[in-house]
């Protein structure tokens, strides 16, 4: 579904050197996969993640999604982001419109539902996350855990082929982060394709088809969950779960 081939991305630094943050990656993520993407800070894991919907802009490489290369200048990236929900740390939530006004948006304003449709499959899907009494309030009387919550929700008005997380729960008090992961369980048990970037062992032990471990600008290792966290093979991976586990 997605085809990551040898992708680079150098950010220039103030004083003119440069910062090497992908190292040449290359990686596919099959339709239906939960690949989740562990690892120190600063080791790339987020750029990574950004570059797939483009994001952020490769120095160098292709990332073709469902068979076209969105990395071609005539790619209406747009259009893509479209089919590819993304789910950031921060809510990014509008204050000044109703969750039902937030989640409806986009699909009306693109064309992609008329109003009713699109109000209807808001309301169906804030019965799966037990917020439906919230579709008429606003964003400011919601706690941390609900307003990320309906921002998963948001992108799945999309109808979207493909999520991506990064750090979905990295803002949250720790009370509130179990009723965001259930809500990515339930999406997993759905058969939704997601790539996530996370500190939660437990979920990417608990949910993932593949846990990738990323530091240095590269993937240094990959594997099934058991094995990843069991049978660690090189001495990062071994020191990085020696401090999270």
């Amino acid at each position: 579904m997605i085809t990551v081939k040898n992708i680079v991305k150098d950010f220039k630094n103030m004083d003119g050197s440069v910062n090497h943050v992908l190292r040449g990656i290359d990686y596919t993520v099959e339709q239906g996969q939960k690949i989740v993407i562990v690892g120190p800070s600063g080791g790339g894991k987020s750029t990574f993640l950004r570059c797939l919907n483009l994001l952020e802009t490769p120095t160098s490489g292709d990332i073709i999604f469902d068979g076209e290369n969105i990395t071609d200048p005539k790619t209406d990236i747009n259009k893509v982001r479209q089919r590819m929900g993304m789910v950031f740390q921060t809510f990014n939530l509008f204050n000044n419109l109703t969750v039902m006004e937030n989640l409806t948006l986009a699909p009306v304003k693109l064309k992609i539902m008329k109003e009713e449709e699109a109000k209807e499959k808001a309301l169906n899907l804030l019965k799966r996350v037990n917020l439906e009494e919230k579709a008429d309030v606003y964003p400011s009387s919601l706690s941390g855990g609900q307003k990320q919550r309906i921002a998963i929700v948001r992108s799945l008005c999309m109808n979207p082929e493909v999520m991506l997380f990064d750090e979905p729960t990295s803002a949250l008090d720790p009370e509130m982060v179990g009723e965001v992961l259930d809500v990515m369980k339930q999406l997993a048990d759905d058969g939704m394709t997601m790539v996530v970037v996370t500190h939660e062992m437990g979920f990417a032990r608990e949910v993932g088809t593949k846990v990738l471990f990323m530091a240095d600008g590269i993937i240094m290792e990959e594997n099934t969950p058991d094995k990843f966290f069991t049978e660690p093979q090189t001495p990062r991976l071994k020191e990085f779960l020696s401090k999270v586990l």
